[in-house]
């Protein structure tokens, strides 16, 4: 399969602009490649964004500024405040409203005639080829492996355009997909990574305006293929790392020996490991434990937060001890007996939504007396705030073991 520089315009135009659609995008008209005939193509195109959180905020801002003529955002959260950092969409006001609904306020106070549609729940098996064969073409800005190898075979499945991005921390891909002219994700990175194998935002952190950089890239993306114009990143991965101001590309051709998707099952398989129980718990982790049984059950254990020291100044669960994962990794189960004061017996860790807890537990594993009990708060501070349990503010290093039970 050779790699095609530009597979050429997604749609027909539409018939003709309006004087104030004109007058609205007069600096496009002007553009070579683009001009009227380009933006009647925008206005006639229909875009599926994944997402309206980092990358999903730039990505919808500037479609909906570059005039494309329907959007569909697709998302299951609800704004928090520290979305706000990074989520350009989102205001004050908004928080605790779903992040659809605040996206498509945003979106109508810049363009009242864009068609806007929302769904307040996430991409699954079960709606992922319906939605993607009903659009032009699909930009992905979701926050997890399992979506984002959802997409690729949906996109594979269906012949639908895909263009895909990814943040972390201060660093960003992008790529563009189209099936059939290139490459696919899976023959880059053919295997679904492990969930927590990468800490999300939440737990590794990311610089805000980078959301910006790499979403902008990826609305750049859609305008070129829905137009017809310059070279999309079709067998090309673009890498930009922010903190030394540096773009790189790297070539990547389809692998020959990569069997096709044929079906969602194998995708299936990740998104329901993706999706905890209603708990907050993975039932497929025999290491975890619920929020609700950690308090029925709380009486001699010690509850460990591994979160970093700003985050505990934020909230804090009562009768908590702060032992952060940096200093677990280095010092191991020493850290532990340290801060206990005595040989514990129980230990349940959480840290803001249940990965690095998770890896707190396998860590001390090996190293932990075969007496003691280790487990994972499923769902971490995030369930604990979420069922109606209280919080305080900490800035102590630890908060007095002993105090474990409600």
């Amino acid at each position: 399969m050779s790699v095609a520089s530009n597979p050429g315009p997604l749609v027909e135009p539409v018939d003709c602009l309006s004087p104030r659609e004109l007058d609205r995008y007069a600096r496009h008209l002007s553009l070579p490649g683009i001009s009227v005939l380009g933006q009647r193509r925008l206005r006639a195109a229909s875009a599926l964004v994944i997402g309206a959180g980092g990358l999903g905020a730039p990505i919808l801002h500037y479609l909906a500024a570059a005039g494309i003529g329907s959007m569909t955002i697709i998302d299951d959260d609800v704004v928090e405040a520290s979305n706000l950092q990074r989520q350009v969409l989102h205001r004050d006001a908004d928080i605790g409203r779903a992040k659809v609904a605040s996206a498509r306020d945003a979106l109508l106070r810049l363009d009242p005639e864009l068609v806007v549609h929302t769904m307040c729940e996430r991409l699954r098996p079960e709606n992922a080829l319906e939605l993607f064969s009903s659009h032009d073409l699909v930009l992905d800005g979701a926050d997890n492996f399992a979506t984002r190898y959802l997409s690729n075979d949906a996109a594979e499945l269906t012949g639908t355009p895909l263009i895909w991005g990814t943040i972390f921390r201060f660093s960003g891909q992008v790529s563009t997909f189209v099936p059939g002219q290139g490459p696919m994700l899976r023959d880059l990175f053919p295997d679904i990574p492990e969930a927590d194998s990468v800490p999300n935002c939440a737990e590794g952190g990311v610089l805000g305006v980078l959301c910006g950089t790499v979403g902008s890239a990826m609305a750049t993306e859609a305008v070129k293929l829905i137009c017809g114009i310059g070279t999309p990143l079709i067998g090309r991965l673009l890498r930009y790392d922010a903190l030394e101001s540096d773009y790189s590309t790297l070539r990547f051709s389809p692998d020959p020996d990569r069997p096709p998707v044929t079906d969602l099952a194998e995708v299936a398989v990740a998104c329901a490991a993706a999706r905890p129980g209603p708990d907050g718990r993975d039932p497929d982790r025999a290491e975890e434990i619920s929020v609700d049984e950690y308090r029925a059950h709380s009486s001699g254990v010690l509850l460990i937060d591994v979160r970093a020291d700003w985050e505990r100044e934020i909230a804090a669960i009562p009768g908590s001890v702060h032992l952060p994962l940096g200093m677990l990794q280095i010092e191991g189960w020493s850290a532990v007996e340290t801060i206990a004061g005595h040989p514990p017996v129980d230990i349940v860790i959480h840290c803001k939504s249940g990965a690095r807890s998770g890896q707190a537990v396998q860590l001390l594993h090996d190293s932990a007396p075969g007496s003691v009990r280790l487990r994972s708060l499923a769902g971490g501070i995030d369930a604990w705030s979420a069922s109606g349990q209280e919080t305080v503010q900490s800035t102590d290093q630890t908060m007095a073991p002993g105090a474990h039970h409600m």
